[in-house]
């Protein structure tokens, strides 16, 4: 399994792109802006199709290049049902006017917290972290020991929770209930900024300080 990282769009916004190479399937994990041709462009380098797109939120920063993709790859696309209305009709819900308008998209399944979904035979487990929003989610692959953490967890920080269907409390619940108990190795690959891990943050993240 290799994972190729893209910042892209006006807020900087990490999209992944994981590849399996005995399979030659790839998946897109979160789709910034101006991100969709680089996707196309470095699975086409891997020797992969992309099958599908995992969201791990709805937020137009996380989704802006999903419809594009869907167009040019016939990807899948899944989200948990909580947060499918922002990408439905993203341009209602950006908070404040935005320069440019954004394409909706619609899921073609719902991913719920214990879900199990697959890149080929690579399984990864779903948790379901509100608080950033109300559908947030992670995806873990246990043997390789990484983490999908969207905007829920960051470097020293978590995922704001000032915007419509955040909260507080709630995500600092979900972080401690679905990523803490993690080991230490899990490597957290967020929505913005650089990796981490669940040892780093549980030892220096001033947010989750108090968790013992």
């Amino acid at each position: 399994m290799k994972i190729f990282t893209i910042e892209a769009g006006p807020v900087a916004t990490n999209g992944y792109l994981v590849v399996d190479e005995k399979s030659h399937t790839a998946v897109v994990i979160d789709a910034p802006m101006q991100s969709a041709d680089w996707f196309i462009k470095t699975a086409k380098q891997n020797d992969a199709q992309i099958v599908a797109i995992w969201l791990t939120h709805s937020h137009w920063d996380h989704t802006a290049d999903v419809a594009q993709l869907i167009r040019e790859t016939n990807a899948n696309v899944v989200i948990h049902p909580e947060d499918e209305y922002r990408l439905l009709d993203p341009n209602a819900h950006t908070v404040f006017k935005m320069p440019v308008s954004f394409e909706p998209a619609k899921a073609t399944s719902y991913v719920m917290h214990g879900s199990v979904i697959h890149l080929s035979n690579i399984a990864f487990e779903v948790r379901h972290t509100p608080g950033h929003t109300e559908g947030g989610v992670c995806f873990i692959q246990h043997e390789h020991k990484v983490v999908f953490v969207g905007d829920t967890l960051f470097k020293e920080s978590i995922g704001r929770t000032d915007l419509p269907g955040g909260n507080h409390e709630t995500l600092l619940k979900s972080i401690r209930r679905e990523l803490l108990p993690l080991p230490d190795d899990y490597v957290c690959y967020p929505g913005h900024m650089d990796i981490t891990t669940i040892g780093e943050e549980r030892e220096n993240n001033p947010f989750l300080l108090d968790y013992y």
